[in-house]
């Protein structure tokens, strides 16, 4: 799937502008449950559009193209995979994974390979689509039309939710965003608590 990537990065950069209040509803919804200081890692970093304003100084992804914007945004960046992260045990005080789940092989051996690079009693927050979702019942249907999600595997929260149990993340608190197609997204949405409603969920979950 890296060479979506690397091909369509433009493409990618294009999202934002084009769904502005959408990307900062979303990153509205990741900043109510970040840590505001700590060194972070941000896993599939991509082109730093979230670990830059949210302050995450480290990122990873495999992609050379889209970590050379990220480098131009000020991340340390790494060239790597999320189940094998080219970092020391214990050495980052949280984990950021944004719309990263979907696009590895092995979600299951992500989360261990974060796991393992937290340091104890510090937090994990994912921000995902919903596949359970409006949003994400569209982008089913539309796969293979689209470049970069025609490969990707879309989780519900509930499987979300026993993937980080099944790592050793506890304690989850989880909120969500985006409760009207795209398209209809003129302005900035609130945040909200629990599932259910938006198609954007975010988790909060504490490495053991």
């Amino acid at each position: 799937m890296t060479s979506s990537f690397n091909s369509h990065h433009r493409r990618y950069e294009a999202w934002f502008s084009r769904h502005e209040a959408a990307y900062f509803s979303e990153l509205l919804a990741i900043r109510a449950l970040l840590p505001w200081k700590g060194r972070g890692l941000e896993i599939g970093v991509g082109t730093g559009r979230f670990a830059t304003p949210l302050g995450v100084e480290v990122g990873v992804d495999p992609s050379k193209a889209m970590l050379s914007y990220s480098i131009e945004r000020g991340i340390s960046c790494v060239q790597g995979i999320a189940e094998a992260l080219p970092f020391k045990d214990a050495v980052f005080d949280y984990g950021l994974l944004v719309t990263t789940i979907c696009f590895v092989d092995d979600p299951q051996g992500m989360l261990n390979e974060a796991h393992r690079v937290l340091k104890p009693g510090t937090p994990i927050v994912i921000g995902f689509i919903d596949r359970n979702s409006t949003l994400g019942q569209y982008y089913l249907d539309h796969q293979a039309e689209n470049v970069f999600y025609s490969e990707a595997t879309f989780y519900s929260a509930p499987e979300v939710e026993r993937l980080l149990r099944n790592t050793g993340f506890a304690n989850q608190i989880w909120g969500q965003t985006l409760s009207k197609p795209l398209d209809e997204i003129q302005e900035i949405e609130h945040f909200s608590a629990g599932i259910g409603q938006g198609a954007f969920v975010v988790v909060r979950a504490v490495r053991a």
